[in-house]
């Protein structure tokens, strides 16, 4: 019954991420930023619908080998033949640079070397997925920018083989000088078979009559292939994600390319849904929330620096300012194949499951910004930079409407604030009037109403004081009653006293 939890949770995580895709193509952004939400809200920290670590685990490592197979198989060695001098050279520069500046960055953080080499790798590359869609949205894949950035895209891709085996080689007590040997081994295998396969002839893959006849054998054939080159790979102590990008490298420059691509095709769409819908499972939500702080700050850094170097890069090599910002920014994201390299470096122990959530956390976070890139590098389709000399001209002519519109909306907001404010005013004088009016007339009336008691209480006073009407007046006898024949005498003759 636990087994058949387990398989119900997977299958409602996966109808969750076809829903979630078909929703962001609705939208006209990539799928794959719906597959990685999905699993998101449906894995171990969201619903925990998924809990299980060892099936991601394991289609995460599956969707790696197959994800390389189908990225080499979409390369076309031939268009890039016109275009590998400017690619090369630009994809060395951002390989050098993002090294260099993640080596300065370690030594103020202590960090060690396996970290600097890790993070540098990941700082260069971007996402083939989301550059593609954007660039077909845009009508730009054909132009000169398109070129360039597809260009610059596969040489990246090149460089993820050796950059594996690089990073691996810091597993156990260190970094291992032999690892240059396959490195430099690797690297020229791979000129070798790009050197083959471009030339004026297409070579045809065995029992090609067969796989051209019966489908349902080309598309177990192709697959089969994918597993044999791993497999050979692994025997000869590289990784298996080279043998298997080897063999895509092959099948897409083959005479039976087309036939192929349309038989894996549907397995190819389904594979690389459950890999992004497995770097979904892995993201700890938890961890983002403790530190997003420190993941904006990184995702953001990692924006600009990969716009601003990719830029001087190919303004240094004589491409106009229009091309250059366009191509820049349509790989200004940071791509699948970090997971990959974070993937791999966390199965050989090189980074511990903090530095891997970091990874995994700013990498997801530069892939589900990627509207705003669709947005802008559709802008600059749609005007003329020509006259456009630098970043801060690009981005006046590019966002000059909003400018317009934000600062009629900062006037607006202003007059409406200082009316408000003078209204305001006007209504708290009168308030103040009122209330200063108010008390002139409470004093008024206490001053008044105490005149009053004053006046009252004086004549209750007064009667208090005089004799009461009732009382009986002392007794007095006859004789005090009748004056004195001598006090007669003086009061008839008051000057003298005398009669």
């Amino acid at each position: 019954m636990h087994g058949a939890a387990d398989l119900t949770g997977v299958a409602v995580v996966i109808a969750a991420a076809t829903l979630c895709g078909m929703l962001f193509v609705r939208l006209r952004q990539p799928a794959i930023v719906g597959y990685i939400i999905a699993g998101i809200i449906l894995g171990p920290s969201g619903l925990g619908l998924v809990a299980n670590r060892e099936i991601i685990s394991f289609f995460a490592e599956l969707g790696v080998i197959l994800l390389l197979y189908f990225i080499g198989m979409e390369l076309s060695l031939r268009s890039f033949r016109h275009i590998w001098r400017v690619a090369v050279l630009t994809t060395a520069f951002q390989i050098g640079i993002s090294v260099g500046a993640t080596a300065l960055i370690g030594q103020v953080f202590d960090l060690p070397t396996s970290h600097v080499v890790l993070f540098g790798f990941a700082l260069a590359l971007s996402s083939t997925a989301v550059a593609v869609k954007i660039l077909d949205d845009i009508g730009e894949l054909r132009n000169r920018a398109g070129r360039v950035a597809i260009g610059i895209l596969i040489a990246q891709d090149l460089a993820v083989a050796p950059m594996l085996l690089f990073v691996t080689s810091f597993a156990g007590e260190g970094f291992n000088p032999i690892v240059l040997v396959e490195v430099a081994a690797s690297i020229g295998v791979l000129v070798a078979v790009i050197l083959y396969m471009t030339r004026r002839q297409r070579i045809n893959l065995p029992f090609h009559q067969i796989l051209e006849a019966k489908k349902e054998i080309g598309t177990m054939a192709s697959l089969a292939l994918c597993f044999l080159f791993a497999t050979l790979a692994g025997l000869f102590g590289m990784s298996p994600a080279f043998g298997a990008f080897l063999a895509g490298l092959i099948v897409g420059n083959s005479g039976q390319r087309q036939v192929m691509h349309e038989n894996a095709e549907p397995v190819q769409a389904v594979l690389l849904m459950i890999f992004f819908l497995s770097i979904g499972l892995l993201i700890n939500l938890e961890f983002i929330a403790d530190n997003i702080l420190l993941v904006l700050a990184v995702g953001i850094f990692v924006t600009f620096f990969k716009t601003i170097i990719n830029i001087v890069a190919l303004r240094v090599q004589g491409e106009t300012m229009q091309t250059a910002f366009l191509a820049s920014l349509t790989i200004g994201q940071m791509g699948e194949f970090t997971f990959v390299l974070a993937g791999a470096a966390s199965n050989a122990r090189v980074i511990d499951d903090e530095v891997y959530r970091l990874l995994v956390g700013v990498t997801v976070l530069s892939l589900v910004t990627s509207p705003i890139y669709v947005d802008l590098a559709r802008r600059l389709s749609h005007r003329s930079l020509r006259n456009a000399t630098s970043l801060g001209k690009v981005f006046r002519l590019v966002y000059r409407q909003e400018w317009r519109f934000t600062k009629a909306t900062s006037l607006w907001f202003w007059h409406v604030a200082h009316d408000a404010v003078e209204t305001f005013e006007n209504m708290t004088s009168g308030v103040k009037d009122k209330a200063r009016t108010r008390i002139e007339e409470i004093k008024l009336t206490k001053a008044a109403a105490e005149k009053a008691r004053a006046q009252a209480s004086k004549p209750a006073a007064e009667a208090s004081n005089a004799p009461a009407a009732d009382e009986e007046e002392p007794t007095v006898s006859k004789a005090e009653k009748q004056p004195s024949r001598f006090s007669r005498l003086k009061q008839s003759d008051p000057e003298t006293g005398n009669d």
